[in-house]
Order: structure tokens, then C-alpha cells, then sequence
């Protein structure tokens, strides 16, 4: 946490007086994000460590099923909470309440109708569960359409909700909506922790997390109510120029959306159709990799309304000087959070979540963690070309990667099983990242302007110094029998990563105001007196 808040300063040029007040926000923001991230990796140690000792395999890959398809619910947001972000943060910079007002008013209209298409979409999920799933047993079909129904309504309805938290985005006011998002994860869990205990059925715990989305959606128009509504959110202030405007920005992180369903949000789904006794085993891999992007979201995430503005008072080159750090920094963060699970994947699986998952786990594990590395590395060049409105020139990178994910994760699922899914996401990340620095960057580099070539060893081959440790003690830790027997290994391998990292990757000001960031939060002065 105090690395993506210290850097940030770094980002946003060179002229302190002008942008001090938007770093400390953003710092701020950064640090509200990464403190959500905190407390889901807690949450996303301790739920399935529980479930899968409490449930059966077959049930507990069916209920990672019922969270699946009813979180392909919450891709129907169709980037309007980033469009309200982005257009509230603009006019509010303005001093334009009503401007915001009416570009939020238009992404509640919008997200109204997504809300109706999600409740269509999710009933006609829970009637295909037996096709969709036809080697999961029977008796579980009852419950899991019960469970899908419930589940998917109540995300339908936290859509339209979910514009309110993003008025608060836009005024960069991050900790009511980090607070109602902690909220309902913690919720979540209790809730879910408590049905499995008392030995409940798939429909109670899908009961229990609908009781609990439904109740934090309604947290969000209080909260809002409470404290921006100076920010008018109504269906009556409908404006049609405001909407045409922000259907049109949002129609092509749209398409993004779709990209992101097929790349991630199916993953799961299609392992359940085609290799069911594998889903359980494949659903924990995907949990480590999860948590790498949930930092790099919520590193990026205050980014996207920063750079909105930042692209209204800065040059294209000062842009992609924002850009080469920015990289550089996710880029470090991605390696750092990724290597030790593929380095050390078995023994933190077998302490997580027992010796039998782990062995199963470890080899998906490994795969899918390379490969969202992989299509993480221009996570920032994507934030910001969204934030700056340019996300039509970039569109054909995410189209063909979900294309590609797609396509090769249903054929090679269906020849050789869950394995062929972790290998479609690795040959779909390969493409995204490929087809973004020879077409994408060059059709935008009038809006960040940095060479490719710049851009590739400032912002990653530089951090990637950090693997070295990695590829020399290669044939130790390949085999997991080998790591567990040689602790010594793993502590030589992390101390060298590290300080790789802080001497490699930092300079010697980074460095300084880390060192400085660290000591004023963990040893605050004391006053005299």
C-alpha cells in the first residue's frame, strides 16, 4: 500500500504547486482502494479455506458455478459507472452540478435497462443449469437454479444502485464507496459462513447473498442522499444530448465489457461444462490470480477520473510520461504479487486449502497467473486511453484477445479439460498485449505520446529485472517436493527478488520517499510535552 501511494506524486509532472492537490487525492484514493484489497484478500483467504473443508467437492464446485453465472450479471454495467465517473469528475471541475447531474441521471437510465436485461438474462440461465452443467449430479439442480435466481435478481438490481457510488467516484471521494464495498464483502462472507456452518442448502447461502447485495445497493442512494446529492440523480432530468453522449462512450468500453466476460467472467462456466470434477480444483486457481488484479485495479482505478482531468491541462508528452511510470510501477507490483504463487504454489495451496486441492490446483495455478501477468502489463496504457475518451482507437486488441480466449479455451477445453481453458487465457493474453504495442499505440500516440520502444524497456523490461532469481532456481522449485524440502531456497529466492526490486526498479528519490512514507506511518513522531 505505501509503494502505490508514495510513487504517485512521481506521476503527475513536474510542477508541484498545480497538481499537489490532485496527488494527495489521488495517494488517498489509492490508499482507500489497496485497503479494499486488503481486506477481500482476507476474505478470499479465509471463505474458501473454510468451504472447501466443509463441503464436498461437487458442491462447492457448484456453488463457484452459481457465482459465476450471476456475476455475468455485473458485466452488464457496460462501463457506465466508469462513464458517470468520468463525466461527474469533468463537470465538477467545472463547477457544472447540473452538467454532472445530468450525465449521471443519463447512466441511470442506462444501467435501469441493463438491470431489466440481467433479470431476462439470469432466469434464462437457472432454466439451462442441467444443459449447461449436464455432469454435475442431479440432485444439485434444484438448489443451484434457486441459487442462480436469487443471486443474479439481486445483482440486476445493484446495477442501477451501483450509479450512485459512482457519482462519489467522480468527486474522488472514494472512501464512501470503498466503505460500502468492504461492507458487502465482509457481509458476503459472514453471511455465507453462517449458512455453510448450520449445514443450509445452495438456496439458502444463494438467499443469504441476495439479502445482503440488495441490502448494501440501498446503502449506496442513502449514502448518496446523505452526502452528494447536490449531484441530482433522477430519471427526470433525462437529458437526450447528455445520453446520446454517454452511450456512445460507453458502447465501446462495451465491447471492452464483452472482451472481459469472454476473457475472465466464462472462465469457470465453461471448465463446469465440459470437465465438472475439475471445476472445484480449477475455481481456487483462479482465487490467487484474482487478488493480483484486484491490487492493480485499485492502483489504477483513482486513475481514471486523475487522468480525465490531468488530459485537459498536460501535453501528450507529459501524458506518456505518466504512462512510462505508471507501467513501470504496475508492472513491478504484477510481478511481485505473481511470482511467489508460481514459485511457491504448492506450499501456499496446501496450507490454504489442503494437500488434495493443491495438488490438483497448482498446475492451473501456475498457468493463470503467467498469463494475467501477461495481459496486465498494459492495464495503465488501457485505464488512461479510457479516461481520455480515445477507447474507440484501441478497440480491436480487446476483441480479437476475447476472440481468441474464447474460441481456444472452448476447443482445447473440449480435448483435453480444465487445462485447455488455462491455456486459451494464456494464448488470448499473448495476443492483447501483442496487437495493443504494434496497432493501439500507434494510432493514440498523439494522445500519450511515448515511443513504443521507450515505453517497452522504461515500463517493462526494467521491473522484469525481478525474475532473474526466478529463472536461475528454475529446476528447484519446478518440482513442489523440491521447494518444500528446501526452505532455504525460498528465502534466498525472496531476498533476492526483493532487492532486486528496490535497487533495480526504484531510483534513489522512489526510494527515498518510500523509506520516508514508511517511517512517518509506522513511527510517527511523538510530540514534546
Amino acid at each position: 500500500m505505501g509503494k502505490a501511494s508514495t510513487v504517485t506524486p512521481a506521476l503527475l509532472g513536474k510542477t508541484p504547486d498545480k497538481s499537489a492537490g490532485l496527488t494527495a487525492t489521488l495517494s488517498k484514493n489509492m490508499a482507500l482502494s489497496l485497503a479494499r484489497v486488503a481486506v477481500n484478500s482476507l476474505i478470499a483467504l479465509v471463505l474458501p479455506a473454510y468451504l472447501t473443508h466443509h463441503l464436498p467437492v461437487t458442491t462447492y464446485g457448484a456453488w463457484v458455478l452459481i457465482l459465476q453465472l450471476g456475476a455475468i450479471v455485473s458485466f452488464l454495467d457496460f462501463g457506465v459507472q466508469t462513464g458517470v465517473a468520468k463525466f461527474v469528475a469533468e463537470y465538477d471541475a467545472r463547477d457544472d452540478e447540473a452538467g454532472a447531474g445530468r450525465y449521471a441521471s443519463a447512466g441511470l437510465a442506462i444501467m435501469a435497462l441493463a438491470g431489466s436485461l440481467g433479470l431476462g438474462l439470469t432466469l434464462i440461465l437457472a432454466w439451462q443449469v442441467p444443459r449447461l452443467f449436464h455432469n454435475m449430479p442431479a440432485s444439485l439442480y434444484q438448489d443451484v437454479r434457486i441459487s442462480v435466481v436469487l443471486v443474479g435478481t439481486s445483482l440486476s438490481f445493484g446495477l442501477a444502485c451501483s450509479v450512485f457510488s459512482a457519482v462519489f467516484l467522480g468527486l474522488q471521494r472514494y472512501a464512501v464507496p470503498m466503505g460500502i464495498a468492504i461492507l458487502n464483502r465482509t457481509s458476503f462472507t459472514a453471511a455465507v459462513l453462517v449458512a455453510v456452518f448450520l449445514h443450509s442448502s445452495l438456496a439458502a447461502m444463494g438467499a443469504a447473498v441476495a439479502l445482503v447485495n440488495v441490502a448494501t445497493g440501498l446503502l449506496q442512494v442513502f449514502a448518496w442522499r446523505q452526502m452528494a446529492s447536490r449531484i441530482r440523480v433522477s430519471l427526470a432530468l433525462v437529458d437526450s444530448r447528455a445520453l446520446k453522449r454517454m452511450t456512445r462512450y460507453c458502447s465501446l468500453l462495451a465491447i471492452w465489457t464483452v472482451g472481459m466476460v469472454c476473457v475472465s467472467g466464462l472462465d469457470v462456466t465453461i471448465v463446469g461444462h465440459y470437465a465438472y470434477n475439475e471445476t472445484a480444483y480449477y475455481s481456487i486457481a483462479t482465487l490467487p490470480t484474482n487478488f493480483m488484479i484486484l491490487i492493480i485495479s485499485s492502483m489504477l482505478g483513482p486513475m481514471m477520473p486523475a487522468s480525465s482531468a490531468l488530459s485537459t491541462q498536460r501535453s501528450a508528452s507529459e501524458m506518456g510520461e505518466i504512462l512510462a511510470r505508471t507501467t513501470r510501477y504496475s508492472t513491478m507490483l504484477l510481478l511481485l504479487t505473481g511470482l511467489p504463487l508460481v514459485v511457491c504454489g504448492f506450499p501456499i495451496l496446501r496450507l490454504w486449502v489442503g494437500p488434495v486441492y493443491a495438488l490438483h490446483s497448482l498446475t492451473y495455478l501456475r498457468i493463470l497467473v503467467v498469463a494475467n501477468i501477461l495481459r496486465n502489463l498494459c492495464a495503465p496504457y488501457a485505464t488512461m486511453i479510457a479516461a481520455t475518451g480515445k477507447q474507440g482507437a484501441v478497440i480491436v486488441a480487446p476483441i480479437l484477445e476475447a476472440v481468441v480466449n474464447l474460441g481456444s479455451s472452448i476447443y482445447l477445453a473440449s480435448r483435453f479439460g480444465a487445462i485447455g481453458v488455462a491455456f486459451g487465457t494464456l494464448l488470448g493474453s499473448f495476443v492483447s498485449v501483442c496487437l495493443h504495442f504494434a496497432v493501439s499505440m500507434h494510432l493514440t500516440h498523439q494522445t500519450l505520446a511515448i515511443s513504443r520502444t521507450e515505453l517497452f524497456l522504461r515500463g517493462l523490461f526494467r521491473p522484469a529485472v525481478v525474475t532473474v532469481p526466478s529463472v536461475i532456481l528454475l529446476p528447484l522449485w519446478w518440482f513442489s517436493s523440491r521447494m518444500i524440502s528446501r526452505p532455504s531456497v525460498a528465502v534466498l529466492w525472496g531476498l533476492s527478488t526483493l532487492l532486486l526490486a528496490w535497487f533495480g526498479n526504484l531510483n534513489r528519490e522512489e526510494r527515498s520517499k518510500l523509506v520516508h512514507f514508511t517511517k512517518s506511518r509506522l513511527m510517527p513522531s511523538i510530540s514534546p510535552g
